[in-house]
């Protein structure tokens, strides 16, 4: 598959991802307000694809000409969250002083690096998996889409899997459909099929019950900040299925590259959450779901103390807090 987002004829190419998994469409982003709505509502999502967004962001806005640092702002709070988006703003924007292409050429370098750490990254949880679940093929159990879609290429958490895969060590793999939006059911189902891996889609609620039954071996889940103390901020219903993880004695193992972590916060009590729009939970496609007065909780994220994780694994292996 080609890259999640990349840069093309003056634009950022990108796969929508709203319209998998009926349609696999390539959009091209031409100026920062398309890429801002492009982020905003999840056509391009993922901590490490949205890095790179950032990073491509600013490429665009600095050959647009303009008020680029203005841009770069609008760009790096498209998303709260996430802190790879403003981390990859930040990093295309010290070539500023150098010109457009210098801009280009960093962003077009941070996205080769994300290809190579997260194959590194995913590879060193593949290793300590079969560590934490020796002489057998694995069950394993997936929250959210930490695959190619979420990164530039190859995966997180995911990527484990393709890993795993290869040696002939996955029996299945669990997928959570991940309300409200279904990245689980849409996409990482997607990719699995794609790679003719064994899955079943399941609802989020049966995940401790397929504990509970020994239906899972491990649990594999990416990161969208990871904070000093191990903390770690991922897609909303990460937090419960480490709850169940450690009551049931399955290991929980968070795969991200280390631009993922935030050494500025000293715990998950300083990140961000973002709240979505409503109609996300009352809606869809548009047919109302619940009364049209219903009030709505609809976090985006949650946060797992590091005591419920295993192991926070990036390219540089466990992650020490």
């Amino acid at each position: 598959m080609r890259r999640t987002i990349d840069w093309g004829e003056d634009a950022i190419v990108i796969i929508d991802q709203t319209a998998l998994p009926a349609d696999f469409r390539l959009l091209e982003l031409r100026t920062v307000g398309e890429l801002v709505d492009a982020v905003k509502r999840l056509a391009v999502r993922g901590a490490p694809a949205l890095g790179a967004a950032g990073a491509l962001g600013v490429a665009l806005a600095a050959r647009l000409g303009g008020d680029v640092r203005a841009d770069a702002e609008l760009i790096a709070h498209a998303r709260p969250t996430a802190v790879n988006l403003e981390w990859g703003v930040e990093r295309a924007l010290r070539k500023l002083d150098q010109g457009p292409d210098a801009v280009l050429a960093e962003a077009l370098a941070l996205l080769t690096e994300d290809e190579e750490l997260n194959k590194t990254a995913s590879g060193h949880a593949a290793g300590i998996v079969r560590e934490l679940c020796p002489g057998r093929p694995l069950r394993l159990l997936s929250h959210c889409n930490a695959g190619q879609l979420a990164t530039v290429g190859w995966g997180s958490a995911l990527g484990v899997v393709w890993h795993l895969h290869e040696r002939g060590l996955v029996k299945e793999v669990l997928v959570d459909e991940t309300r409200p939006l279904l990245q689980g059911a849409r996409l990482t189902a997607w990719e699995l099929a794609q790679a003719n891996v064994p899955y079943r889609v399941q609802p989020d609620g049966a995940a401790a019950a397929a504990m509970a039954r020994g239906m899972v071996d491990c649990v594999l889940v990416g990161a969208d900040r990871i904070a000093a103390n191990g903390d770690v901020a991922n897609k909303i219903g990460t937090y419960g299925l480490a709850i169940a993880a450690k009551h049931h004695g399955v290991p929980f193992v968070v795969v991200a590259p280390s631009s993922t972590v935030d050494m500025t916060l000293a715990s998950g009590a300083g990140i961000a959450i973002e709240e979505r729009d409503a109609r996300e939970l009352t809606e869809h496609a548009g047919v109302p779901l619940t009364p049209p007065d219903a009030r709505v909780f609809n976090p985006a994220f949650d946060v797992t103390p590091h005591d419920l994780i295993t192991a926070v694994v990036t390219e540089h292996g466990r992650f020490a807090p």
